[in-house]
């Protein structure tokens, strides 16, 4: 007995691979708020090193807003679009994922920061290995 291996196309690949992406993205932020302190610092005003304003919370919403958009960018976008904005946007997250990383991090958040740097350097991998048709 054989098994039907469809062929996936690059698009929807891409667009899963952003949308594990943003789950461990939001899970860590979710879980980080069972870490002791965490919602005396919240109540406080704090986020590690930072204040909690208007700004901070803009610039989070920001950095949250890009993988969001990029599952359905990685869907609609034109080919040599879409190629060039994955490869750059997922190079771009990748120190930013690991600055995450500073302050008091567990282990769950090193965990998470391997998988995402990992599901990252996969994107990159995807969209430079993009398939082109013969003209």
């Amino acid at each position: 007995m054989k098994f039907e291996d469809i062929k996936v196309n690059v698009k929807l690949k891409l667009a899963s691979l952003w949308t594990s992406f943003m789950f461990l993205y939001i899970y860590v932020d979710y879980f980080h708020l069972y870490m002791p302190g965490s919602l005396k610092d919240i109540l406080a005003g704090k986020v590690f090193v930072f204040d909690i304003s208007t700004v901070f919370l803009m610039i989070a919403m920001f950095f949250v807003t890009i993988p969001v958009l990029m599952i359905f960018l990685s869907v609609t976008l034109p080919a040599k679009t879409n190629r060039l904005t994955n490869i750059v946007v997922s190079i771009i997250l990748i120190p930013y994922m690991l600055f995450n990383l500073a302050g008091e991090a567990w282990l769950h958040m090193y965990f998470a920061a391997v998988i995402e740097v990992v599901l990252l350097c996969i994107i990159i991998r995807y969209a430079w290995k993009w398939p082109r048709i013969e003209t």
